[in-house]
């Protein structure tokens, strides 16, 4: 079983980015889960990857997050990113005397 190591990204953007970015990172493959806060640091909306992954609900979701942009000017995006760790190597193998 692998293992995973999660990265936290933030990114700052105005209200009127905010739609065209969520957008932009639920269309990549390794995103674990998307929040968007205000200037302040309350969470607005926490979007998991599986929403990512049935594309019938990311209209929704896209058209909530437009809504809250239109409240808010600042905001900042928080990615958790899924990244394997790199498989350790093979054991060298053990030489017997026969």
């Amino acid at each position: 079983m692998e293992n995973f190591h999660i990265n936290l990204e933030e990114f700052k953007v105005l209200g009127k980015e905010l739609v065209d970015k969520v957008q932009e990172l639920l269309h990549e493959g390794n995103i674990r889960r998307i929040i968007i806060r205000d200037n302040h640091g309350h969470t607005f909306v926490e979007i998991p990857v599986t929403v990512a992954a049935v594309g019938a609900v990311v209209a929704p979701v896209l058209a909530a997050v437009g809504a809250i942009a239109a409240y808010v000017a600042n905001f900042t995006i928080v990615v958790e990113r899924v990244q394997p760790h790199p498989a350790d190597p093979p054991a060298p193998p053990t030489e017997t005397k026969v």
